[in-house]
């Protein structure tokens, strides 16, 4: 279509003067930033040549906002008092309060009666012009869809047509008005409403002679000026700063200049993506940050911090980061976009940091009394160095810090056991804790009852018991952790950070052993983590925020 409708373009941007007296003004709104398209409806711009070859100067515009719909109405009206002849065409969606009718422009959101004539085209103001040329006036209205209420005085559709005086009007759907009036009604010097007498799809009002011929007998072909490369250059110009800005008022900026430029359709096709997209101005803001992985990934470890699950640490922002994120902003007061600013940021670390140093405050409080509970309770048992004792408190502190001393002594215990056993029960024993299965230790009991090495097989097989009953859960902490792929330096962070304070991890390596499983369960205990000994999430969160802190 682009190439019929260039010359028309050149005239309703220029305003050249006409070289003949009748005026025809051609509006049709296919593409809306915010209603339902009306396919077609663009279409009746297609007669605009054929028009001019008949001697009306046309006044066409596609997909009008109202900036621009206003120019080209205000241009057409300026051709009217010299004008024989009046042509009109409008199509795409209408609204009406019951009385008044408008076409509304592309930009328009929903129409209220309120705001119908600022974002509209009043058919009842076109009227009254028209009512200027009796017998020689006619309207094409293409309206998209009837009836549907919008509010309490405002429906689609056309109201009643009662058009002036010796003014034909013609009502039907988009599409077929379009191929009307781009095709058998142009037939110079014929009877123009022959062919809508035949179409059981349109509707006329108002002047209806037996023998109407509208059309002059054409040739007049006035010329008009070509494209020249400076008006390219000032296209290309506008089009590319309306794409720097990527603003809907700079590409309907675009759209006034150049309603039918090589830019149009993509001119509206990013109205559309700008208008359809929610939060959109909130997501440029969040990208004109460039945040890098590390920084998005401090932001999740903050937010984390703060409660929120963003669903992982990997400085993507994914499903779980947008909703922690929306999540944040409902309960600090702002707009839940899903996207941040800075100032979101910086409130966020701080929030972060201020939540981190709570959490190690009461962390550094459990342990304290932690501790003095450890060594009262070691106190009170295994201090003495009497078996019973040391099993005991080894079943209630088995990271405790006198473990290591515990364990000791009953090993020591258990070598004096060994010298005093007869060599079959030691030999027996020997096998028993080579094997180290609850079976085993099971068919020592049963064996030896009264054996030298009672308490020490009891004890075992009840550790091995427990150690059984949290097999899957220790598999999937193991999992989990390994799923967090840490690298070598993040857990010789880790190592760090427990030996900093005072938990012993073993040497700082990055190789976790069970002296430093020892000592993430017993910082996960003391701040009320899942006990497991492994890294999770939440618990490396807490780790590294405690270490920056620090």
């Amino acid at each position: 279509m682009r190439h019929l409708i260039m010359t028309t373009a050149l005239a309703a941007l220029t305003a050249a003067p006409a070289a003949a007296d009748d005026a025809a003004l051609l509006i049709g709104i296919e593409q809306y930033e915010q209603l339902t398209g009306v396919p077609g409806a663009a279409d009746v711009i297609d007669a605009a040549d054929e028009l001019t070859d008949m001697g009306f100067t046309v006044l066409a515009l596609p997909n009008a906002r109202i900036p621009s719909a206003t120019q080209a109405i205000a241009e057409w009206v300026a051709e009217v008092p010299d004008a024989e002849r009046l042509f009109v065409a409008l199509t795409g969606r209408f609204v009406t309060d019951g009385e008044r009718s408008w076409l509304v422009t592309a930009e328009a959101g929903r129409p209220t009666l309120m705001t119908a004539g600022q974002e509209a085209i009043s058919v009842d103001s076109l009227l009254q012009i028209l009512g200027d040329r009796p017998g020689n006036a006619i309207l094409f209205l293409g309206a998209a869809g009837q009836g549907r209420e919008l509010d309490e005085w405002l429906r689609d559709g056309l109201g009643p047509i009662s058009p002036p005086q010796g003014v034909t009007v013609v009502t039907g759907p988009p599409d077929v008005m379009a191929d009307l009036v781009s095709g058998p009604v142009l037939e110079p010097e014929a009877d123009i409403l022959a062919p809508l007498r035949d179409e059981r799809r349109v509707e006329l009002y108002g002047y209806l002679p037996r023998q109407f011929e509208f059309m002059p007998s054409g040739g007049f072909a006035p010329s008009l000026p070509g494209r020249t490369n400076s008006d390219r250059q000032a296209e290309e110009a506008l089009w590319q700063g309306a794409q720097a800005l990527d603003t809907v008022q700079a590409y309907r900026n675009y759209l006034q200049n150049y309603p039918v430029g090589d830019y149009a359709d993509e001119a509206e096709e990013a109205i559309r993506d700008i208008v359809s997209e929610p939060n959109r101005a909130a997501r440029l803001i969040e990208e004109a940050m460039r945040l890098s992985r590390e920084e998005r990934q401090e932001v999740q470890r903050d937010l984390t911090m703060l409660g929120y699950n963003t669903r992982g640490v990997d400085g993507i922002f994914g499903p779980g980061t947008r909703g922690a994120i929306t999540n944040w902003q409902q309960e600090n007061g702002f707009s839940q976009t899903s996207y941040l600013t800075p100032d979101h940021i910086t409130r966020i670390d701080a929030q972060a940091a201020r939540r981190a140093a709570e959490l190690e405050a009461e962390a550094e409080r459990r342990a304290a009394a932690e501790r003095r509970a450890d060594n009262s309770f070691w106190d009170e048992t295994g201090s003495d160095g009497g078996e019973a004792g040391l099993r005991a408190y080894l079943d209630r502190y088995p990271d405790g810090l006198h473990a290591a001393e515990a364990r000791s002594e009953l090993e020591d215990i258990e070598a004096a056991k060994r010298a005093r056993a007869r060599q079959v029960e030691r030999e027996a024993w020997d096998r028993v804790r080579d094997a180290d299965t609850i079976a085993a230790y099971d068919g020592y009991l049963r064996n030896y009852p009264s054996g030298s090495f009672v308490e020490e097989a009891e004890a075992r097989r009840d550790e091995l018991r427990r150690q059984l009953g949290q097999q899957d859960e220790m598999e999937a902490a193991q999992a989990r952790e390994n799923g967090l792929n840490l690298n070598s330096f993040t857990r010789r962070l880790v190592e760090t950070r427990l030996d900093n304070i005072g938990l012993q991890p073993g040497p700082v390596d990055g190789q976790f052993n069970e002296q430093t499983r020892q000592a993430l369960r017993r910082y996960q205990r003391d701040r009320q983590l899942d006990v497991t000994g492994y890294l999770n999430e939440e618990t490396i969160v807490r780790l590294l925020a405690d270490a920056i802190e620090r």
